[in-house]
């Protein structure tokens, strides 16, 4: 691996329809024409290429990466350029050793967040998606989410692997939620809500989200006592945690899987027994009083479960403590 010398941050992902990714940049100013155009894909092409050396790697991977906004069609670009994918994946393998034990450097990290950056490129073009996808490519992102160190480096490597599959999650495809579903997603996801920082945890929380509002992902989570029980209790974990250290962005993402988990008619019963109390005493009133989005969501919710015992048949109400794993 050649040496790693880059010491910028890298960018934070970009997940569309989610607000905690930060904002996107602004589009490029129109006019410069025909001329300026052909300088752009001229230049972005030389970039692509040059990810096959080994050389001038490093450098073509930070350009891409922050040039991706203004590059139109580079996900295309790269995927139908000779060994640009495979260069990229070079770079994640080569991280693989670092992660256990964790010895990842924050030039390391930075270098392969921006190889990532481009990833999420291709996995949010509606041409390259389902070929990222059909290629598996999410996986090599897995060993990344299942790291459980908290130092910088590998936060920021957590952050940029949610965002390439936030922004595959985003484009509301059942054929990409029962990939994720069927590769296991759901328990990465969970880690990271669990010990993330803030914002990992609202990416994750978002992805389960989106997974959530499918559905298949509905039914899949709420098929086993065990699934149910593990998004359950690690979504009532986070409520505590908010209530001591208030995130009005982490706790839309929460409720919206709580209110989407009581369109479930075994889950919503459930829910009337281990919703958290915090939600319905008002301890986050001050925290939603910007957000009437929120607020009708909680309401909903509230709503959706306060009247479940009365709308569940004995049979099933009996069976009850069992989808909660007791």
């Amino acid at each position: 691996m050649p040496p790693m010398v880059n010491h910028q941050q890298p960018h934070a992902p970009i997940v569309p329809g989610f607000s905690g990714g930060g904002p996107a940049p602004p589009p490029p100013a129109p006019g410069g024409g025909p001329a300026a155009r052909d300088r752009r894909i001229a230049t972005a092409e030389q970039l692509v290429m040059d990810l096959s050396d080994r050389d001038l790697r490093e450098n073509a991977l930070l350009e891409l990466s922050k040039k991706r906004d203004i590059f139109q069609d580079l996900a295309p670009l790269l995927w139908h350029s000779y060994g640009s994918i495979a260069a990229i994946l070079q770079e994640i393998i080569s991280i693989y050793p670092y992660l256990s034990p964790p010895t990842l450097s924050p030039a390391a990290s930075n270098r392969v967040c921006n190889a990532l950056a481009l990833l999420q490129c291709v996995a949010s073009h509606p041409e390259t998606r389902i070929l990222f996808l059909n290629a598996h490519i999410p996986l090599y992102l897995y060993p990344f989410l299942n790291t459980t160190n908290k130092t910088r480096p590998f936060e920021y490597l957590r952050l940029t692997s949610l965002g390439v599959i936030g922004a595959l999650v985003k484009m509301d495809d059942s054929d990409v939620i029962s990939f994720l579903l069927q590769t296991e997603i759901i328990p990465l996801c969970l880690r990271t809500m669990e010990m993330g920082s803030e914002l990992s945890k609202t990416v994750a929380t978002f992805i389960v989200q989106k997974i959530l509002l499918d559905d298949v992902g509905l039914h899949y989570i709420c098929a086993t006592a065990d699934r149910f029980y593990a998004v359950g209790q690690v979504l009532g974990s986070m409520v505590t945690s908010i209530a001591d250290q208030p995130s009005t962005r982490l706790l839309k993402h929460i409720i919206r899987c709580y209110l989407r988990l009581s369109e479930h008619p075994r889950a919503c019963a459930s829910l009337n027994g281990c919703l958290p109390d915090t939600l319905k005493d008002g301890t986050f009133n001050s925290c939603l009083r910007d957000d009437p989005g929120t607020r009708h969501w909680l309401q909903q919710l509230l709503h959706n479960v306060s009247g479940a015992a009365n709308r569940v048949p004995p049979n099933i109400q009996g069976g009850l403590d069992h989808i909660m794993g007791n």
